[in-house]
């Protein structure tokens, strides 16, 4: 543009009128590169006015955080809880995701809900329906999930005024399945985001509940029964005790829960879910960031202090084992009987 008007400009030099004086005809020229002048230095500082303001709206979207949450947002997954029992102050404008853990005894549940709940972000308020009277019917069902979601729930691991999530867990035994119809309108409603968590040995899940229910009464652990440990120790202590199973109906054993869980997938097909399974999480623990990009949650390192309490081959935790590796070669869980991790 500059170049053409100074092309213009010398082809005003070129002419000379007859009728004007040379000191006019200066002055005209002047005044014509001033305007000139001043014209070109307005384009280019509103050119750079335009770019800078470009690029500050840029900056602010790329250093938007937390991307996945705004796409939650979307689709009305996050939450602005407003408890009763006291104030959010200045976290009331930070979004909540709820969750719901659902899964079986001796699944692993225990151990995958301390590592959400090491995020700090995260309160997983542990097995709220393991008492009768919060599941009695229906309607107890959801004014106790109300509390929960509400953020009026207290434990220890609640951090209800900054949670970005918060939830329970639930075993599959504790109401969810006999009031499943009513549970998944509530989850559907309030948007309610399920992680199925199940094992794939059932075999294993087995001898964990059989050991398990019998430190319900020997209290192994200096006269303290514990489901979780926290030392070596006291993983090699409990895991001394061999259970004996039950080889004449294992096999319908193994079916029927195999049907639970199944028939929990199908209840609750209609939720926004995952499904995890407690192997994948012990071979891979990258499957813990998949879990947390479904919360909507900036990614952290998770960890836990529990213990694995039976570790190496089955056949060193089955007092008829024999029995039992008779019983399942050659059938649909003949896998179970080899190591799996």
């Amino acid at each position: 543009m500059v170049e053409d008007v100074c092309f213009f400009h010398k082809d005003i030099l070129v002419i000379k009128p007859p009728m004007k004086s040379p000191t006019l005809l200066r002055m005209a020229v002047l005044v014509f590169s001033v305007v000139c002048g001043i014209f070109i230095f307005s384009v280019c500082l509103k050119q750079i006015s335009t770019q800078a303001r470009t690029n500050f709206v840029e900056f602010n979207v790329v250093e938007k955080p937390y991307q996945s949450r705004m796409r939650l947002i979307n689709i009305s997954y996050l939450h602005y809880p407003k408890p009763v029992s006291f104030n959010r102050n200045e976290c009331s404008h930070n979004p909540v995701l709820f969750f719901a853990i659902l899964s079986n005894q001796r699944s692993g549940s225990g151990w995958f809900e301390t590592l959400l709940n090491s995020h700090i972000n995260v309160s997983s308020n542990g097995e709220v329906f393991s008492a009768k009277e919060r599941r009695q019917n229906a309607s107890s069902i959801i004014q106790t999930l109300d509390r929960v979601y509400n953020l009026d729930w207290f434990n220890s691991a609640s951090k209800n005024e900054c949670s970005a999530a918060t939830g329970l867990k639930w075993m599959l035994n504790q109401g969810v399945m006999e009031h499943h119809k009513e549970v998944v309108e509530y989850f559907n409603r309030r948007s309610v985001s399920v992680i199925f968590l199940f094992r794939r040995n059932l075999l294993r899940r087995m001898v964990s509940m059989h050991a398990n229910s019998y430190d319900r009464y020997a209290k192994l652990l200096n006269g303290t029964h514990k489901s979780h440990v926290h030392s070596p120790e006291e993983a090699d202590i409990l895991s001394r005790y061999k259970p004996t199973i039950n080889s004449t109906s294992l096999l319908d054993d193994l079916k029927d829960m195999e049907k639970r869980a199944t028939n929990a997938l199908e209840y609750f097909n209609s939720t926004r879910h995952m499904i995890l399974y407690y192997e994948d999480l012990m071979r891979n623990r990258t499957k813990l960031k998949d879990v947390q990009e479904f919360l909507g949650l900036p990614p952290m390192e998770l960890s836990s202090r529990q213990v694995k309490i039976h570790k190496g081959p089955l056949s060193d935790h089955i007092q008829n084992w024999d029995e039992v590796n008779k019983t399942l070669r050659g059938t649909a869980y003949e896998s179970f009987l080899e190591a799996d991790y």
